[in-house]
């Protein structure tokens, strides 16, 4: 799905999957009786990727994906239907402009279930109200005077959307209902003290209706005492509360509080899905000034609250470079955690996990001011990847975050003895702590097609419409992104410092290439010099380049050099690319002469690696070599592939593992064989994308080296080709596992099979037999992972964003469920963008 880019942080955690709701066996109870089927705007199909039931499980789905702008009038009468009846719904705002920008439902799904429902747009059809699950609110007393630092003499209390305080709002002026806003769920109920404590406290609930409208009205000390409904249930202090934030500056916890103003907005208080928003303005810290804004949201059935941090440079500050880079320098860290009583214990979760994975840091214990033997759990679950240090202060067991991009998303959340469905003991806690972060890891897998666009896929797949199709995804990418990866820059796929890398300034910049080619375009060629040119100095030197590192990935990006270098013959570029040819002379090799993946990675030779190093070992040969030394090189890229099939292929099934250790140390290496356990697609994809390009620069002299390869590719092909599916003419993330739980048809992958499979048609490596496969491989890239926007972009959806093996990767096939489903990642996109170029000239034929 695609990201709302001003939303970016909310949208990769929900957008394909949503926030959490609560483990629980209750059915929902809003479904609505039967209604006439109007037509639909979108369609979806949505997968529960575990093995346990997900109930009340958010799906989020922009505007934007749908076909619509936000001001468009049809959003205004968005209903989901499924099988005639109407599933819970809610139109909401994400990126608190005022404006509804996305379209929430929330159907309860069994273990591994798939589901199909349809989003209408019909005025007619009336909506019952659905039973309030959520609440956002921030109360002040009116009708009294100040005297001081106190309020006095009110006569009622009003809910306000807005609120600053004013200059003599402090600690206990009696002022706002339960001194700041409050947010609850049919579960829980969190409050944050809007000045300088900046306290996270919790309302425990022992009922499932809406609470928060009644607490504080009497005054401030009833709702510290036993009621029906709950009470204030955590003693917070100078601590981080129940999931608060501050920055960690070597030995404590600096929480936000010497701040000059705060700004709290209710920005939703709907049935299903809530949120307010605080603004720290000029918050003083670690010697400098920042914004800080944050923006906390519950579910209904969850008792999580997802927060959304963002730095920013004060207007009054003008920044000279990208702010990002400013705030990452000034502010290192982001520190999060809970409040460490004396009678709790510190629990952790996974912590050999993928980077990209969720875990958590908790506590346990009596610690309720309840009574002294209740049990409360508290935690904070964030990406196992973002942590940079576990440690502690005085108060509070302390998430010490890295400050990567300014910006940090994470959840808090409190469990109570005494609430309904309550988890009673650590164990049930944990198994609950558990059962969250596999949620938020492994996203419900979404299928969307919009009513938008459908008439372009229905169209007749010739030539020209091939063409029109990679033309369309690339014009898009240059709207959205391409000339932000350059040096310098900030890279908003990644959300960090632009690098010289494999897919940013390689890949994709080479499929613009081509496409310019068949297509000229002057922005088509200019992007070489404008995005990879860019990492080079006057001198030759690669900026952001790591030597050390020795990660043939870097390599990749060298085929643009010479190509830049060989289009301008500028020094520069020639010196740039010896440089990259002379780093692959020192790099480290296993004992049969295959370069190992990064110096981090020992004896280790992937599959990826093939495509990130040799086609430009070949290229370079084919360029600047000659005689002897030429041949050498030529040969030394070919025992390459030998190596990789002598020991990455299975000869059971033609498959390749995705990488072999040759010390059979890594934890994901068989102890026998050394391999890795999975067929994972892109991984394949990434060498069969190398064999039908080495091929493009070795000579027909090379007859023995051209029949070496020529027979790989032909082999690889037959095999490749029993694993398409047959109903989508697509591959699955694994390739041999289509029925297993989480798994999913994968674009990158397919459309690198889609590519391999035109291209060696059009060059005569592979017979015309495999002409059907290829065509109905790229009209599967079109039918099932192209989106169209209302603004004329299109996105292509379902990409693994990344998965790799060690530090946390086991490379187990419950890893590669994990890893993130994004849209519009230039390993995705590239890779489309050359299938649809070798498509069109095999159709042309």
């Amino acid at each position: 799905m695609n990201q709302i880019k001003s939303s970016k942080y909310f949208m990769l955690t929900l957008l394909s999957a949503g926030l959490l709701s609560a483990c629980t066996n209750e059915k929902s109870t809003n479904l609505t009786p039967p209604v006439a089927i109007a037509a639909p705007i979108a369609t979806i199909e949505a997968t529960n990727p575990s093995n346990f039931a997900r109930t009340q499980e958010p799906l989020y789905f922009s505007l934007y994906d749908l076909g619509l702008a936000n001001d468009d009038a049809k959003a205004k009468y968005l209903v989901a239907q499924q099988d005639g009846k109407i599933l819970p719904s809610q139109l909401i705002d994400t990126d608190m402009d005022s404006k509804p920008d996305t379209f929430l439902v929330v159907p309860d799904f069994a273990a591994a279930q798939t589901q199909k429902f349809s989003i209408v747009s019909d005025a007619s059809i009336k909506v019952p109200a659905l039973k309030k699950q959520t609440q956002a609110e921030i109360s002040i007393k009116e009708g009294g005077q100040w005297n001081g630092k106190v309020y006095e003499n009110f006569t009622h209390f009003k809910n306000v959307q807005k609120f600053t305080p004013p200059p003599q709002y402090t600690d206990h002026s009696y002022f706002i209902r339960y001194e700041g806003p409050g947010i609850e769920s049919d579960k829980t109920a969190y409050r944050v003290y809007l000045d300088w404590r900046n306290g996270f406290d919790i309302f425990g609930k022992k009922t499932s209706d809406m609470v928060l409208q009644n607490v504080g009205q009497k005054d401030y000390e009833d709702y510290h005492h036993d009621a029906p409904w709950g009470q204030d249930i955590l003693k917070v202090g100078k601590t981080l509360g129940t999931g608060g934030y501050g920055f960690w500056n070597g030995k404590s916890v600096d929480l936000v509080s010497k701040v000059k103003t705060w700004d709290a907005t209710i920005v939703e208080n709907g049935a299903l899905y809530s949120a307010f928003n605080i603004k720290y303005n000029q918050w003083e810290v670690n010697n400098t000034v920042v914004d800080l804004s944050s923006t906390i949201a519950m579910n209904a059935g969850s008792r999580l609250a997802h927060t959304r941090l963002a730095l920013s440079i004060p207007p009054t500050t003008e920044a000279k470079v990208h702010p990002k880079l400013i705030l990452t320098e000034k502010i290192p860290n982001i520190a999060i955690g809970v409040v460490k009583h004396k009678d709790t214990k510190l629990i952790l979760g996974n912590e050999t996990v993928s980077g990209n994975a969720w875990t958590y840091a908790a506590s346990w214990g009596k610690q309720s001011l309840s009574g002294p033997d209740d049990y409360v759990g508290m935690a904070v679950i964030f990406k196992r990847g973002d942590r940079e240090l576990q440690t502690e202060d005085a108060g509070s067991y302390v998430t010490v975050m890295k400050n990567l991009n300014a910006e940090l998303e994470y959840y808090f959340v409190a469990t109570w003895d005494k609430e309904i469905n309550a988890i009673k003991t650590e164990a049930e806690f944990k198994a609950y702590l558990d059962q969250e972060v596999e949620r938020l890891t492994k996203t419900t897998r979404i299928e969307l097609q919009t009513t938008l666009g459908a008439a372009d896929k229905k169209k007749k797949l010739d030539a020209n419409e091939a063409l029109a199709w990679s033309k369309r995804l690339a014009d898009s990418d240059i709207a959205r992104k391409t000339f932000t990866f350059g040096y310098g820059s900030w890279d908003d796929v990644r959300d960090r410092k632009a690098k010289f890398d494999y897919d940013m300034s390689g890949l994709h910049i080479m499929a613009l290439q081509e496409l310019n080619k068949v297509s000229p375009d002057p922005k088509y060629a200019n992007a070489a010099e404008a995005v990879t040119g860019t990492f080079v100095s006057d001198a030759g030197e690669i900026h952001t380049f790591k030597p050390d590192l020795f990660s043939i990935d870097l390599t990749n990006p060298g085929r643009v050099l010479i190509n830049l270098e060989t289009a301008t013959h500028k020094e520069k570029y020639r010196k740039s690319v010896d440089f990259l040819r002379a780093q692959l002379k020192k790099h480290p090799r296993t004992s049969e002469g295959a370069f190992w993946h990064r110096i981090t990675y020992p004896n280790q030779l992937w599959l990826d690696g093939v495509y990130m190093g040799i086609p430009f070992l070949v290229q370079y040969a084919a360029t600047y070599e000659t005689g002897a030394t030429q041949h050498k090189s030529f040969k030394e890229a070919v025992h390459e592939f030998e190596i990789s099939r002598n020991r990455l292929r299975d000869p059971k099934n033609g498959l390749y593992f995705h990488a072999w250790d040759e010390s059979k140390k890594a934890i994901w290496a068989d102890k026998h064989t050394g391999l890795a356990s999975q067929y994972w697609a892109r991984g394949s994809g990434w060498l069969a994308m190398a064999m039908v390009d080495v091929l493009d620069y070795l000579p027909e002299s090379e007859t023995e080296l051209r029949k070496t390869m020529i027979n790989m590719i032909n082999e690889f092909a037959e095999t490749i080709v029993r694993y398409q599916d047959p109903e989508t003419g697509t591959w699955w993330q694994i390739l041999d596992k289509p029925n297993a739980i989480g798994n999913y048809r994968e674009s990158s992958a397919s459309a690198m099979y889609s590519y391999f499979l035109s291209k060696a048609v059009n060059k005569g490596y592979l017979p015309q037999t495999y002409s059907d496969a290829a065509t109905k491989a790229f009209s599967g890239l079109v039918n099932e992972f192209i989106s169209m926007h209302h603004d004329g972009k299109i996105s292509f959806n379902m990409q693994c964003q990344v998965a790799g093996l060690g530090f946390g990767r086991d490379g187990t096939y419950d890893y590669y469920m994990t890893e993130p489903i994004v849209s519009d990642d230039p390993k995705g996109n590239g890779p489309f963008i050359l299938a649809g170029i070798e498509t069109y000239k095999m159709l042309k034929k």
